[in-house]
Order: C-alpha cells, then structure tokens, then sequence
C-alpha cells in the first residue's frame, strides 16, 4: 500500500473510532480530537520511516519507538501528548481496527476452507490458550498490585 491509501484508511478509522468513543465511552469527538490526530500523526511518521530508513524493521517498530519517546516523562511535550490520547479510549479504536481486519479476512475465506477441519481445531486451540494465557497473566498481575 502506498501513503495515501494509508493515509485515507487511517483517518476512516479515526473517524469510526472517534464516533465509537462517543458511543461508548460518551466523550465528545471535538475534545478527542487532539488526541487522534497525534495518535493519527505518529502512525504516519512511522510508516513514513519505515518506507525511508532501508532496513528490515516493520512500521510497528517505528511507530512504537515514536509513542514512546513522545510520552517519556520529560520529554517535553510528554503530559499533554498522554493527556490528550488518553482522551481516545483503547476499546473505541479497536473496533475499527479489529472490524477492517475482519473484513480483510473475509476475502481468503476460499483458502480457508480448502484447508478443511484442521484450521479449525488449530483456530479454536489458539483462540483458548490465547485467551486462558491473557487471563492468567491478568491474574498475576492483578494480584502483585494488590488489586484483588
């Protein structure tokens, strides 16, 4: 994919998830604005860096490195950066997301099932001890900060 069809599928998702952050979470999208551009905006440096920078090293790479130097507590900037993003709640973004990757799937559904009933049994292995491996690791979380 090329910048501008990034760019457009990324502020579509900024869109989704600025009305799922009404919906949901009952935050006015004008004062969540500020925090989905910056978030809009680091995804659109590190994507820019990944196609610049000549290295073997995904985009998520890049556009983790730049939340993180951005939110660095001294960094200058850094409280208002998290404030303003903390203003776009983490469920109302991924619903778009995991919606467009839903829909993405959706076309190799025909690869799918000529793989037959073994995808299934690895599928449904992988979604329990995903999800059994979230819920324990919560667990013992939980537990050392003293929140249950």
């Amino acid at each position: 994919m090329n910048i501008k069809e990034n760019f457009r599928i990324l502020v579509i998702v900024a869109v989704v998830t600025l009305v799922g952050n009404l919906a949901g979470f009952k935050i006015n999208p004008i004062e969540a604005l500020p925090g989905m551009l910056i978030l809009l905006g680091i995804v659109m440096l590190g994507l820019l860096l990944s196609k610049i920078i000549p290295s073997k090293l995904p985009s998520i790479v890049y556009i983790s490195l730049i939340g993180i130097v951005l939110t660095v507590p001294g960094f200058p900037g850094s409280a208002w950066f998290t404030e303003q993003a903390g203003k776009v709640q983490f469920l109302a973004l991924c619903t778009p997301i995991l919606a467009y990757a839903g829909i993405a799937s959706g076309k190799d559904l025909d690869d799918f099932k000529k793989l037959g009933w073994r995808i299934m049994v690895v599928s449904l292995f992988t979604f329990v001890g995903t999800f059994i491996g979230s819920a324990i690791i919560a667990q013992i979380v939980l537990k050392l900060t003293g929140q249950i």
